[in-house]
């Protein structure tokens, strides 16, 4: 992190795809994707997919007259959760089969009321 008084301006942030367990690989076929003029230490990047498991990170502080080193790379994972619907106890209007889920306005299920 930089010292409060220091002279940074923004920061750069690059990050790849990479499919891939472990520390990043000099050798890689995705390109950086480059996040420029970031202002704070955090950043929110959207848009990512859950079909792409492990990511490279890079980021490097500037100035108005230069850019420093990048930092060491950092890999990260996108976890998608897997989940599964319970026909028995899911919402009366939702007919839940094996890998589908349909909204049944009428309200299919018959619940015993006492």
């Amino acid at each position: 992190m930089p010292d409060e008084d220091s002279k940074i301006d923004h920061y750069v942030l690059e990050y790849r795809r990479t499919n891939f367990e472990g520390p990043p690989r000099a050798k890689e076929d995705q390109p950086w994707m480059v996040v420029e003029g970031i202002k704070g230490t955090e950043y929110t990047l959207s848009g990512l997919k859950f079909d792409m498991k492990y990511m490279n990170f890079r980021v490097r502080a500037c100035n108005k007259a230069v850019a420093g080193e990048f930092s060491e790379p950092v890999t990260l994972e996108t976890r998608a959760f897997m989940f599964r619907l319970d026909a028995s106890t899911c919402h009366q209007n939702l007919r839940v089969e094996e890998l589908s889920v349909e909204w049944d306005a009428t309200g299919g299920k018959v619940q015993d009321v006492k």
